[in-house]
């Protein structure tokens, strides 16, 4: 598989910079590392794809690494988009995958809107980096729609013993376990980040950061609320198996022990021994030709009948 080549740009408003990389490689690592004071162990995170929801505080600079959820309509499933991000005095810079539309599609805005540029970057970087979180944690909210409508997809299926639905359950109990993992770091780092970056604003960003943690408790809410309804689906499902099952059992059961005296009497004459009506003493006659076969099938069945009636005074069948 070949590996996308990194991709870097540049944009300037008021005394602020955004530098924006697609696919980070070494080469845009090195020349990060050449206009910036990074530390070499940030700048090598930024190249992992396996990195932990981190926030790392130097003195001319943040280093920031958070984790946002996409949707793969192909895999059926929430796909992690890491983003690493260096905030400093006068400058963000944003390392990400070329396929991370919302980030991508918000430096396109700033680069060709003049309204954007202004609004996004006239202030300061801290406020930038407001702009940039607040913009990926509002993306949450179509990935928790789709999911709702998964949902309630399988609602009326999950009350519906014709339908197997288990493949669906468990695979919304990993969306949501997911979408819980990433949002579960969030809540714990925008904190932080709220507090670290107002060194870097020349105005109180208290009352925007505390718009976006309002925003990721909602969604927060929203999952543990999802969670719970997936759990009544799956024990719902796993109810109405077992008692399907054991209706199965049950009806097997019964038909086995009805048959229980029938194979009995079946054993005792199958044997080659002297047995009253067998082939050695003589078969009786006296109801015709088949008085025998007529005997034996009034001893299965009779014991048949008594089970029969017994299991149904005691509401087994």
């Amino acid at each position: 598989m070949k590996v996308p080549e990194g991709r870097l740009r540049s944009i300037s408003h008021g005394g602020v910079s955004w530098t924006d990389i697609e696919n980070p490689t070494q080469k845009e690592i090195e020349a990060l590392a050449e206009k910036y004071p990074f530390h070499h162990l940030n700048l090598e995170d930024c190249l992992s794809r396996r990195q932990l929801t981190k926030l790392d505080k130097h003195e001319e600079y943040l280093f920031i690494l958070l984790h946002f959820p996409s949707y793969d309509e192909g895999k059926q499933n929430v796909v992690t988009n890491q983003v690493s991000i260096f905030l400093g005095k006068d400058y963000l810079v944003t390392l990400h995958r070329d396929d991370f539309k919302p980030l991508i599609d918000l430096f396109q805005s700033c680069e060709r809107d003049e309204h954007s540029h202004q609004a996004f970057m006239g202030k300061s970087s801290a406020h930038l980096l407001y702009c940039v979180i607040d913009k990926l944690v509002d993306e949450l909210f179509p990935e928790l729609d789709v999911l709702m409508s998964d949902l309630s997809d399988i609602e009326d299926k999950a009350f519906d013993e014709s339908v197997s639905i288990a493949g669906k359950i468990s695979n919304l109990r990993r969306q949501i376990g997911d979408l819980r993992r990433m949002v579960s770091s969030l809540r714990r780092t925008i904190p932080d980040v709220a507090i670290s970056a107002q060194r870097f604003a020349t105005e109180d960003l208290g009352p925007y950061f505390s718009d976006v943690k309002d925003h990721v408790e909602r969604v927060w809410e929203t999952l543990e609320q999802a969670k719970e309804t997936v759990e009544i689906y799956v024990d719902t499902d796993f109810i109405l198996s077992t008692e399907k099952t054991n209706n199965v059992l049950a009806i097997l059961t019964i038909v086995f022990t009805l048959t229980i005296p029938a194979s009995v009497v079946a054993s005792i004459y199958g044997m080659n021994v002297n047995l009253p009506g067998g082939i050695q003493t003589g078969p009786w006659t006296f109801l015709g030709p088949y008085t025998m076969l007529v005997v034996l099938l009034s001893i299965a069945l009779v014991p048949s009948l008594a089970m029969v009636y017994y299991f149904r005074k005691h509401g087994w069948m």
